[in-house]
């Protein structure tokens, strides 16, 4: 049986990936910040263990949990902070991506040499040129990347998102050039990651950010000035999830996938549920129906073909947001 290492289990990414994996078969140690968050995924899975590392930032996050696991062949960096609650950009946002990432491919590399797949969960942050683009711009593809550097990404805490992503991906490449590890890698590159949580147990007041942009207009109300305003691209969960397993199951190698299903604005989003969710009808703002075409118009283009070829067709933004949607009232 394969046993597969997940750091960041508890997240919202990482807790389909989980569930995934257990669901075909494999064997799933993940790392927790607590035991509460490890204890409430063992009621959750059927077969799960976990190991605490509190800290990922720290050297040696990973060595005593790999130690202990000496039949791990593969392992799944999935642990990186995505929030923007933060005015200590760098020890809040870059320092655990940047250092985190380091630390399990140190780890693995000394006291793992059994692994033979990594892949670390990235974002389109690091695809999306720092300087923005529009329509006019040529498209963003598995080949594109943010090139911000790790002073301008001191700036506030959503630059230091996006920097945060970028370097910490980009230390993974390096560190796969200059040490020449037993390994392979490829990386998981989605945009805004909607659908629903893996379990109903995730279902919070306040959810993960992504979600949370949806999870906002329900609770604007018909306050139309409380309504979030995003607009980007989305991809759903379920999907990212997939990428995940493809991402090692396969031969691929040496790949960015850049799970994108398509552009996305909050208006689209209402149109849903105001069109397929009766219950919610008069609840919530209808804002300018149809009008989101010309909000997504300006939006850079994506051209992700070569990840599509290899995972075939996405969930609708449709089927994410209503799936999104009818979990979080159902609670």
């Amino acid at each position: 049986m394969v046993k597969v290492f997940v750091s960041g289990a508890s997240g919202f990414i990482a807790q389909h990936v989980v569930k995934l994996l257990v669901s075909k078969g494999y064997k799933v140690i993940g790392s927790v910040r607590s035991i509460e968050k490890g204890e409430q995924l063992k009621k959750d899975l059927v077969d799960f263990e976990y190991e605490i590392v509190e800290d990922i930032a720290v050297p040696g996050a990973f060595d005593e949990a790999l130690k202990k696991h000496t039949d791990v062949t593969v392992f799944l960096h999935t642990a990186s902070p995505f929030h923007y609650n933060t005015t200590d950009v760098e020890n809040d946002l870059l320092k655990p991506a940047i250092e985190g990432t380091k630390n399990a491919l140190k780890s693995i590399q000394e006291y793992a040499p059994q692994v033979e797949k990594v892949v670390v969960t990235s974002s389109m942050a690091a695809v999306y040129s720092a300087s923005g683009g529009d329509a006019s711009s040529p498209p963003l593809t598995e080949e594109s990347w943010n090139d911000i550097t790790f002073e301008e990404s001191k700036a506030n805490a959503r630059v230091g998102y996006l920097g945060s992503k970028a370097l910490a991906e980009k230390a993974a490449w390096e560190f796969l050039k200059t040490k020449k590890p037993n390994f392979t890698m490829n990386t998981v590159n989605p945009t805004l990651v909607f659908g629903p949580q893996a379990f109903p147990t995730g279902l919070k007041e306040t959810l993960n950010t992504s979600s949370e942009i949806l999870n906002g207009i329900l609770k604007a109300g018909t306050d139309e000035s409380k309504v979030p305003a995003r607009s980007g691209f989305y991809i759903d969960v379920r999907d990212v999830a997939k990428a995940h397993l493809h991402a090692f199951e396969s031969d691929v190698t040496n790949f960015r996938y850049v799970v994108v299903g398509g552009p996305f604005c909050v208006q689209e989003a209402m149109d849903i549920i105001n069109e397929n969710i009766p219950s919610l009808k008069g609840k919530i703002s209808v804002g300018e129906p149809g009008s989101g075409e010309e909000i997504m118009k300006n939006l850079v283009k994506v051209d992700n073909s070569k990840t599509r070829e290899l995972l075939g067709d996405f969930i609708s933004l449709e089927q994410s947001v209503i799936d999104s949607i009818n979990q979080i009232i159902s609670k």
